[in-house]
């Protein structure tokens, strides 16, 4: 079974149960895989690759971190915590990523392989790193502890 069959399983199941958060979170991820597929130039009943599927479910999680921060930059608790147990069900989709420790070791031995001693390359090893650990770490864990490194 494919993770957006799997979504739209979970989607009938959480209905049932009448999780409303879930629910909404769910619909928001299957109109996003149908936007997907016409943005790609494929027919709304298609299926996604899962590689696809979990670049969707990333943004969402993207957008989800950026509503909270700005929310609470302008007082507003309740809408962030709202936003914050939407991200908790999108990150149950989400492959496990890499510790910040781990994230460290292989960026220390990355800087001494490409001789990066300077600050203003940090966003060559920035991008080196992020090619290596594609699916394997946050971004903005990887930025950082690069930042840090410095």
């Amino acid at each position: 079974m494919s993770l957006q069959q799997k979504i739209r399983e979970e989607l009938k199941e959480a209905m049932k149960a009448r999780e409303t958060v879930r629910v909404m979170v769910l619909k928001g991820l299957v109109s996003a895989f149908t936007n997907e597929l016409v943005a790609q130039k494929r027919k709304p009943s298609e299926e996604l690759g899962d590689g696809d599927v979990l670049n969707v479910i990333k943004r969402a999680v993207k957008q989800r971190k950026d509503s909270i921060e700005q929310f609470r930059k302008g007082g507003r608790e309740d809408l962030a915590e709202n936003e914050e147990k939407e991200l908790e069900v999108l990150s149950t989709y989400l492959p496990e990523t890499m510790s910040k420790e781990e994230i460290k070791t292989i960026a220390q031995d990355k800087k001494e392989e490409l001789g990066i001693d300077d600050k203003a390359k940090m966003g060559i090893l920035i991008g080196s790193l992020m090619k290596d650990l594609k699916d394997k770490a946050d971004g903005g864990d990887v930025k950082e502890v690069v930042e840090g490194l410095f």
